[in-house]
């Protein structure tokens, strides 16, 4: 049995994981393929990102090899003749359940150490990649500001690195008067290595810049400048701050996707706390600033006999100042209490976003359990192996789970579902499909299902 799992397993892991981590490329290949980046950067970083993938990988693969090793021993009526000998189901599959049993707790590991470790070196990697190459950042119709001094943007990007129509300000030197203005048709940046600059080669263009006029007051000034066309020119730009060169990882590991499961419970414990403070704030902020009252309010006239209420026997002037500091005074507190809700809603965001990464680790490894007991027992109903209905019926399942998981999340994210209900719900639906396919093929549903087909 175990022989017959663990071939299929070493086969569709590596292919499940080789299609998912084709994202990571189309998202990426684009600015990193071509633009002077080792290859071993880019090795790293496929590597990394392969590792923040096998959340989908390896539930997708247990699914796609319990199916097949099941219906591979169905079809060559192997699994018949385990029965006809006094065999249960159950016992069959045993050694099965003790290896996914074994499988999970190395997944629950995975997602709690290995994979915020993965997270932080991609992050850190990734960043510091992009600083070394600057054109990779740069987004079209967007300045891009990561160049001390500079301030770049391009209306279109190509596949090659071509930029076209570039807008660049030079204010390296904010004190000066002057300024510096650079548009250009085309252009493109690289490094040069030898004197550790970027050169932006631009093609095409004008530069405007605007000519110093010390000692001369302002009204006098005639703003002398100087416009120039040209066919090529060549911006050079120090990158000695900007040398590849790690980024320091501490950066990166407050961010909930790269804790570990102490961590994450530290963390949603420690935001559920704040956001109960701020709460407490609020309140006590209420009860000192502001006083309900109604929406109109009865005067008794003055002790003079005078029936004018106290307000109309201000002057003009004193009445409209009144009004106005109540105004100003009512504002304040709006203001105050839209700030104090603002951010307990902060607060509640955050630690829903840590405690969807905390459930996530643990339904790693509970959906390898789960999606055995839906493919092992549907692959002993089958009675069909290989590589052609498996996979199929494997990829219908995943997509289901994988669309529920989905929604559960974004439901969580968006405050309708709390994050023990929307993480869990694939899980959820998926317990009594398992629970129902296992039952069937305990009972020898096969016969069943065969003998209605037939």
């Amino acid at each position: 049995m175990l022989k017959a799992f663990l071939g299929p397993l070493a086969v569709t892991f590596p292919v499940a994981l080789f299609v998912l981590d084709m994202q990571f490329l189309w998202v990426y290949a684009d600015d990193f393929i071509g633009k002077g980046l080792e290859t071993w950067v880019i090795l790293k970083l496929l590597w990394y990102a392969s590792a923040r993938i096998v959340n989908l990988a390896l539930p997708l693969a247990i699914l796609v090899a319990s199916i097949m090793a099941m219906g591979n021993l169905s079809e060559r009526n192997e699994l018949t003749a385990m029965k006809s000998a006094g065999m249960t189901f159950m016992k069959i599959i045993k050694p099965l359940v003790v290896l996914m049993i074994m499988i999970s707790f190395g997944a629950l590991w995975f997602s709690s150490s290995a994979w915020p470790s993965a997270n932080v070196k991609f992050r850190a990697l990734l960043y510091s990649v992009t600083k070394q190459r600057p054109a990779l950042n740069i987004k079209p119709g967007v300045f891009y500001t990561g160049i001390e001094g500079f301030s770049i943007r391009v209306e279109d990007k190509e596949l090659d690195g071509t930029l076209n129509n570039i807008l660049i300000y030079d204010h390296r030197d904010p004190e000066r008067q002057a300024s510096l203005v650079i548009k250009a048709e085309k252009g493109f940046m690289h490094n040069d290595e030898t004197r550790d600059e970027l050169v932006v080669e631009l093609k095409n263009g004008l530069s405007y810049e605007d000519q110093k006029e010390p000692n001369i007051r302002r009204k006098e000034r005639t703003h002398p400048h100087i416009m120039s066309s040209f066919d090529h020119q060549i911006l050079r730009i120090n990158l000695r701050s900007l040398d590849f060169d790690l980024a320091d990882e501490k950066l990166f590991k407050r961010s909930y996707e790269m804790m570990s499961l102490p961590k994450l419970k530290v963390a949603t414990d420690s935001l559920q706390l704040q956001a109960e403070l701020k709460r407490q704030e609020l309140v006590s902020f209420g009860t000192k600033a502001i006083t309900p009252i109604k929406d109109s309010l009865i005067i008794n006239p003055s002790s003079s006999g005078d029936s004018k209420s106290w307000l109309l026997a201000l002057s003009r002037k004193d009445r409209n100042t009144a009004i106005s500091a109540s105004k100003d005074i009512t504002r304040n507190q709006v203001r105050s209490i839209e700030n104090y809700i603002d951010k307990i809603k902060g607060k509640l965001l955050r630690r829903d976003r840590h405690s969807i990464e905390w459930h996530r680790k643990f339904i790693l490894a509970i959906s390898c359990l789960v999606l055995f007991f839906v493919g092992a027992p549907l692959g002993s109903l089958i009675k069909k192996g290989g590589i052609g209905l498996p996979i199929v019926l494997a990829l219908i399942i995943f997509l289901f789970y994988y669309i529920v998981s989905i929604a559960g999340e974004e439901m969580v994210k968006s405050g309708t579902m709390p994050p023990a209900w929307g993480m869990w719900l694939s899980t959820i639906i998926l317990v009594p499909i398992a629970s129902g396919l296992t039952y069937l093929a305990i009972k020898g549903g096969g016969r069943y299902i065969i003998t209605k087909a037939t």
